[in-house]
């Protein structure tokens, strides 16, 4: 088990990243808080030792990630439907703000992960590329294609 105040530490560096994550994943805030209680309940016993603070980092997106991938791919999450609407309801100081944030959330899984891993979390296409287990070229692909989207919603808007 990971040391406890190593732990703490990381719990509350990274939660806020976990949840977006998450939430850019899955779309509602009910599913991102139970990814990130499985996130780090993964973290709190694992017996991995991180070299540096991006090591860290990288492991818990990379769990996040896969963690998110499973639950969309559970036979419960492809069986049950929403019984009210539990999206996000994200208040912005511009109205330009709420714009962008609706159309990338409009964008597929494969984009919006894309774009938040390099525009949000500021990691290079090469470490994207071996978070996803993708090659470099289709991370530059699917920003492209992210941007292109975007470029059409905000031209048409």
């Amino acid at each position: 088990m990971l040391e406890h105040d190593i732990f703490l530490a990381l719990a509350e560096k990274y939660k806020d990243t976990v949840f977006r994550i998450a939430l850019s994943y899955l779309g509602n805030t009910y599913d991102a808080d139970d990814i990130v209680q499985d996130v780090f309940m993964k973290l709190f016993i694992t017996n991995k030792h991180f070299a540096s603070d991006d090591h860290a980092r990288y492991w818990l997106i990379r769990v996040t990630i896969n963690t998110c991938k499973n639950l969309l791919k559970s036979s419960w999450k492809t069986k049950n439907i929403a019984l009210d609407d539990n999206t996000v309801t994200t208040v912005f100081e511009q109205k330009e703000q709420e714009d962008l944030y609706q159309a990338v959330m409009g964008l597929p899984e494969k984009y919006r992960t894309v774009l938040y891993l390099y525009y949000y979390e500021d990691f290079s296409v090469k470490e994207i590329a071996g978070m996803l287990k993708i090659k470099v070229s289709a991370v530059t692909t699917r920003l492209s294609r992210a941007r292109d989207q975007l470029k059409e919603v905000w031209k048409n808007e």
